[in-house]
């Protein structure tokens, strides 16, 4: 696939895929893209589909039109006021974050303009992220009366407590250095060369070993809940694991033959 596909009906969310890496683009431009039932289902989809596909190197979350992500949808929201209904919602963007956390390739999110609310929370639940100069981020709903307590989870495991909780109960929008800065995001660029710096990684990314890629995005996710002790005992397994891969012994053999290896994907 190399042009743009629509992944939904109503083309909500768009698909294209160049070389392994597959660009997720959410596409509710005139709503600042906000995170609709329908767009998150969209997106649950997308996931769905990309877990057992082995030939996806890696995924980017972009956004068309003037933001990145606006966080949920609010007059959707307001046209709903029962709590079941909010229930089901925000267990429905739960299962979205986690989906992007259980992928097994990196997900790079590419931000311009806002992300805001669940939109911030969406970039935290990305592997890496790589943001406009321009870029601004916020977890704003405690100014509507609403702590957000969702983002917060992956807010909170991106970046330091005190720096999660000053932007929960400020709602401050903060630069897309400071977020650099707090670890939210990996990358900055000018804004003109936003997809250059993109593309950069994903290339990085995928003239790796997709084994290994594969091994280590599972493996640093699931120590991270692990004790010290526990960490080193499971991170040993995997390592000797992955040394019994074909690709860890072409990637050494071409390392002592002062060569570029050439991976077998296994």
């Amino acid at each position: 696939m190399s042009a743009q596909q629509a992944v939904s009906s109503n083309d909500i969310l768009l698909r294209d895929e160049r070389d392994g890496v597959v660009t997720l683009t959410l596409n509710r431009p005139a709503q600042f893209n906000a995170l609709s039932e329908e767009m998150l289902s969209a997106l649950q989809q997308a996931l769905d589909d990309l877990r057992d596909d082995e030939a996806v190197r890696c995924v980017v979350l972009a956004a068309s039109g003037k933001a990145f992500c606006a966080g949920h949808d609010l007059k959707q929201m307001r046209a709903n006021p029962r709590q079941e209904y909010y229930q089901a919602l925000f267990a429905q963007c739960s299962r979205v974050m986690q989906g992007i956390v259980k992928l097994p390739v990196p997900v790079i999110a590419r931000v311009h303009g806002m992300a805001t609310a669940a939109g911030c929370q969406l970039v935290a639940s990305c592997d890496l992220a790589v943001a406009a100069e321009s870029a601004t981020f916020a977890v704003s709903g405690i100014n509507v009366g609403l702590f957000c307590s969702t983002p917060a989870v992956a807010l909170s495991r991106n970046i330091t407590p005190k720096h999660a909780f000053d932007m929960l109960v400020t709602g401050r929008f903060i630069s897309s250095s400071e977020a650099l800065s707090f670890g939210l995001i990996s990358r900055v660029a000018p804004d003109a060369e936003l997809d250059d710096a993109v593309a950069a990684l994903t290339a990085e990314i995928c003239a790796k070993s997709p084994v290994a890629i594969r091994t280590g995005k599972a493996m640093f996710g699931r120590q991270r809940s692990m004790s010290l002790e526990e960490a080193y005992a499971y991170a040993g397994d995997v390592m000797a694991c992955n040394m019994m891969a074909d690709d860890a012994a072409e990637g050494i053999d071409a390392f002592i033959e002062k060569r570029k290896p050439v991976w077998k994907g296994r």
